[in-house]
């Protein structure tokens, strides 16, 4: 049997990432699951969650069903709002919590005074490392897209905003999964409208 390349032997061997796959295809909700009917919708390539006329009632999020443990999350996000908590997020390693609305795991939290932090949605229900100010002030474009990259290895999880890096934040409470789903949240509470678009991830060994 003739041997390998050396590059596909070492992507084989999980030496090399994988090179990065569209998450979404910007017309349906293949391999996504959510409150598709009221909340969640497709406009112009983007999934769009909430409402500017209408407070929303409750945490909502529409998540890939597939799960995902090293990887880097890429994706461009715009958050609008003037009423209520207007607030969203960007769950990672994470699962739904049965017969509920919420989600469980590390989110990399949007919106003003929460940009960049990495928050413990329905486990711990803290910000596990909050940005400095200065550079979420230097980084954020309020009202308009802005690229977040989420970053997985091991216990290691790093967030960046428009190329700023937020937090470098490592777990260490080794029985919680280092594996999960990937969701995006619109926040119950405001008069909001979150849109994501361009979600690849790239797997890493």
């Amino acid at each position: 049997m003739k041997p390998l390349p050396l590059f596909l032997w070492l992507c084989v061997s999980g030496w090399v990432s994988a090179a990065p796959v569209a998450l979404f295809d910007g017309r349906t909700f293949a391999g996504w699951d959510g409150d598709t009917n009221r909340t969640w919708r497709i406009v112009e390539g983007a999934l769009v969650g909430g409402s500017l006329e209408t407070t929303v009632p409750q945490n909502e999020f529409v998540a890939t069903r597939a799960s995902f443990t090293n990887f880097v999350l890429r994706l461009k996000f715009k958050i609008e709002g003037a009423e209520g908590f207007v607030n969203g997020g960007v769950q990672v390693r994470s699962q739904r919590i049965p017969n509920h609305n919420e989600m469980i795991g590390y989110q990399a939290d949007i919106g003003n005074e929460w940009y960049g932090c990495l928050y413990d949605e329905s486990r711990r229900n803290k910000v596990l490392a909050r940005p400095d100010p200065a550079a979420v002030t230097r980084a954020v474009k309020p009202g308009d897209w802005n690229d977040y990259e989420i970053r997985c290895e091991g216990p290691r999880v790093r967030l960046a905003i428009n190329g700023v890096p937020m937090v470098d934040y490592t777990e260490t409470d080794v029985s919680l999964a280092q594996w999960g789903r990937i969701g995006l949240q619109v926040h119950g509470g405001g008069k909001t409208r979150i849109s994501y678009r361009d979600l690849t991830v790239e797997t890493l060994p």
